[in-house]
């Protein structure tokens, strides 16, 4: 079986730089860790996972929280976008990922599950943040990182800037010449209730004034609850001539909404998604949103939780929320009616 030792001596460098290396540690350079690491897999040398983790007392394990209420798993391309780049960094230094969380209508208990399951350390993205199970692993000390949730300043949580995204969605929109716009929005979750508070905002910046049968209820990431509310909102006496809906995919549904009507998104009606992800970007008109970027998030909840574990983490400014931006795209589905 193929050692460091082995591998240090065949490239005349010691047992911790290529240690350090396999790892794709920034203590060394970029040179020496690409010819280490060729030369190990060309040895054929493979980890010995049992030993390291008798060595450093740790599992090498990462638990994932990831709780889907539509049953779209990881078809949801924001999400798929953020496990990639989780799962980028994680592998990169050497540890892996493991999912966890209940069946449908089975009882779990998260507290009893990541402690039986003796994990490094937990990357929760999407939960109820207040299960009692999940408060217990927050305050049990293993190291966890939350997706748009902060807990308290002693946890580390990383943020999609919705505050810049539904800013700069709603000042386009605006620009454009509209002021009936109405907002199709997700579930009660702290999220929803941040874009809503900026949407209204913006709206009110600019002397609008949003009325209550505006704002509708559905379901992130479910075409068939946003279709629902597009039926509701275009059969109003007086109907909003933009629409901003939850997210890209659920956009879907209200686009179908609009077609059986004779309609045409960007023509007769103005739309607008939240996510950026690639399906709505390949119709024509292509979909106007805000792409959030799912792979640098997914990047910097793994850093942020390797970083703990291996505590690296020290200063109260290294747990503060760390903010992700992302960017407008304009697309095609926002009529200019300022004309």
């Amino acid at each position: 079986m193929v050692t460091l030792k082995d591998i240090a001596r065949e490239c005349n460098v010691s047992f911790s730089t290529v240690s350090k290396a396999l790892k794709g540690s920034n203590e060394i350079s970029a040179d020496t860790i690409a010819i280490i690491q060729n030369k190990a897999a060309e040895m054929g040398y493979h980890p010995n996972i049992a030993a390291r983790t008798l060595r450093t007392n740790r599992t090498y394990d990462i638990g994932v929280i990831f709780e889907d209420k539509t049953g779209s798993g990881f078809q949801h391309q924001y999400f798929a976008k953020i496990i990639s780049g989780l799962q980028e960094i994680i592998q990169n230094n050497s540890y892996d990922l493991t999912f966890t969380g209940p069946a449908v209508n089975q009882p779990y208990d998260y507290y009893k599950h990541i402690i039986g399951r003796n994990f490094d350390g937990v990357v929760i993205l999407s939960a109820d943040f207040n299960r009692p199970d999940l408060t217990e692993v927050i305050k049990s000390g293993i190291p966890t990182v939350a997706l748009d949730y902060v807990y308290d300043k002693n946890h580390i949580s990383v943020i999609s800037d919705n505050k810049q995204g539904m800013s700069e969605l709603m000042e386009y929109i605006i620009s454009m010449g509209h002021t009936k716009i109405a907002m199709i929005h997700g579930e009660d979750t702290g999220v929803t209730k941040e874009r809503k508070e900026i949407f209204i905002e913006t709206a009110a910046k600019h002397g609008i004034k949003i009325p209550k049968e505006y704002f509708v209820e559905a379901l992130y990431h479910d075409p068939f609850t946003s279709a629902e509310g597009t039926s509701y909102l275009l059969s109003l006496p007086e109907p909003p001539t933009c629409i901003c809906f939850p997210d890209d995919y659920s956009a879907l549904g209200g686009i179908r909404e609009i077609n059986s009507r004779n309609l045409t998104p960007g023509k007769d009606i103005s739309i607008a998604g939240y996510d950026g992800i690639m399906l709505t970007s390949m119709m024509l008109p292509p979909l106007t949103t805000y792409e959030q970027d799912g792979e640098m998030i997914g990047r910097c909840l793994a850093e942020s939780l390797i970083n703990q574990i291996e505590g690296k983490y020290s200063k109260p400014e290294e747990f503060k929320p760390k903010l992700i931006s992302g960017r407008l795209l304009k697309g095609g589905t926002i009529a200019n009616i300022s004309k």
